[in-house]
C-alpha cells in the first residue's frame, strides 16, 4: 500500500527511505512486498540474468501498478463491510502468497535456507505485512479510504526521519530536512490541525499513521539483517508473505469469530486485494525495476494517493473538504524533496551495495 521506494539496497518488501542514483543494471534485483505502493530495497543480492522483453510496454504496466495500489484502500474498505479487519488481512495474505507461490514454482525458485534467515524474515513479515495490513484494515472501520491512502503516503517521511537516526550512511541535507518539515506540515493540513482536529476519528487516523510508520521500521530491519543473503528476491518475498500469513492465522481466531457467511462483494474485494495488490503488483514492480530502473519505477509512489482519493470519492461517495487534497499535495511535495539525490560518499556506497 504499498509510497516511496528505496532501491539503493536491491530488492525488499514494501516503500521508502530514499531512492539512490543507481542505474537499471545496478539495481536489477527487485523488491519485497509490503503494502500498497510500498516497496523498498533490501540488502539482499539477487542474481540478475538476461530477461526476455515483456510483451506489454512498461508505461502500461506502470499505469496498471498505480491503479492496483491506488484502489487497494477502497478494497480494504469494501472488505471490512463483510469481514473483521483480521479476516481481511488473512484473506489478503493468503491470496497474495498463493500468487507468489505459483510464480516461484514456475520460475523454479528455491526457498531460503537457514534458521537465522527465516527468523529475520519473520520479523520483516510482522512489520511489513501483518502489522500494517491489520492496522489499515482496523483504521478503515472509522476513517474514509481517502484518508487512509493519504496517511500511507507519509511512509517516505517516516522512513527518512528514521534512516537519519538508524543508518549512518544517510546524512541530512537542507533539501531533505526541508522536505521532511514540508511533508509533516501537509499531514497537519490534511488533519485540520487549526480546527483542533474536529470531526476526525483520532484512533482510526492514529492506526493509519502507525501502519505507515511500520513500513520503514521493517525496511531498516531488512537492510541491517538480510544483506548478502544470496536468495532471490522472489523467494524471500514469497517466504515473507507465508510467514505473515501464519502470524495472522494464529491471531485471527483469538479476536474474531468465524464469519456467518461469505458476502460476494467483500469476498471479491479481499481476494483482489491480495491477488492483485499484494501478489501481481509485486511481480509488476520487479519487471519495472529491471526494465526502467528504480528512479522511474519509484514514481508510482506519487500516483497512489491521488488514485486512492479519486476512487474513494467516485466509487464510495466519500466526502472531501478542501484541506484534504491540498494537504495531500503538500505531503507528496515534501516526500519528493526527501528523495533528493545523495551526494558523494553516500551515493557511492549506494551504488556499491547494489552491484
Amino acid at each position: 500500500m504499498f509510497y516511496a521506494i528505496r532501491f539503493d539496497i536491491v530488492g525488499s518488501m514494501s516503500a521508502t527511505v530514499t531512492p539512490s542514483a543507481t542505474s537499471p543494471a545496478e539495481s536489477a534485483a527487485g523488491t519485497l512486498p509490503t503494502a500498497e505502493g510500498s516497496t523498498t530495497g533490501t540488502a539482499v543480492t539477487a542474481a540478475a540474468g538476461p530477461t526476455a522483453r515483456p510483451a506489454l510496454n512498461w508505461r502500461i504496466r506502470f499505469g496498471a501498478l498505480s491503479i492496483i495500489w491506488g484502489f487497494s484502500f477502497l478494497l480494504i474498505k469494501v472488505g471490512t463491510e463483510g469481514y473483521a479487519p483480521f479476516q481481511v488481512t488473512l484473506g489478503r495474505l493468503l491470496s497474495g502468497t498463493a500468487v507468489l507461490a505459483v510464480a516461484m514454482v514456475v520460475r523454479r525458485e528455491r526457498l531460503p535456507r537457514g534458521a537465522r534467515t527465516w527468523g529475520h524474515l519473520a520479523v520483516a513479515a510482522f512489520f511489513l505485512n501483518a502489522l500494517p495490513f491489520s492496522l489499515f484494515a482496523h483504521a478503515e472501520l472509522t476513517i474514509p479510504s481517502t484518508l487512509a491512502g493519504i496517511c500511507n503516503a507519509t511512509s517516505p517521511l517516516w522512513g527518512m526521519a528514521l534512516s537519519l537516526v538508524a543508518l549512518s550512511e544517510d546524512r541530512p541535507t537542507r533539501r531533505r530536512v526541508a522536505g521532511l518539515g514540508l511533508g509533516f506540515l501537509g499531514v497537519l493540513t490534511v488533519l485540520g490541525a487549526w480546527q483542533g482536529f474536529s470531526g476526525l476519528d483520532f484512533s482510526g487516523t492514529a492506526m493509519a499513521l502507525l501502519a505507515s510508520l511500520s513500513y520503514p521500521i521493517g525496511w531498516i530491519y531488512v537492510r541491517r539483517t538480510l544483506a548478502g543473503n544470496g536468495s532471490s528476491t522472489l523467494a524471500l518475498t514469497g517466504s515473507q508473505l507465508f510467514l505473515g500469513t501464519a502470524q495472522i492465522a494464529l491471531v485471527t481466531p483469538l479476536f474474531t469469530s468465524a464469519p456467518d457467511g461469505f458476502p460476494l462483494l467483500p469476498t471479491l474485494a479481499v481476494v483482489a486485494l491480495g491477488a492483485l495488490g499484494t501478489g501481481l503488483a509485486v511481480l509488476l514492480q520487479y519487471g519495472l525495476v529491471e526494465e526502467v530502473g528504480p528512479t522511474t519505477a519509484q514514481m508510482v509512489t506519487y500516483f497512489i494517493p491521488v488514485i486512492a482519493t479519486a476512487a474513494g470519492v467516485a466509487v464510495l461517495g466519500e466526502q472531501l473538504s478542501w484541506n484534504t487534497p491540498v494537504g495531500a499535495l503538500v505531503v507528496l511535495a515534501g516526500a519528493a524533496l526527501t528523495q533528493g539525490r545523495a551526494r558523494g560518499g553516500r551515493a557511492a556506497s549506494s551504488r556499491a551495495s547494489s552491484d
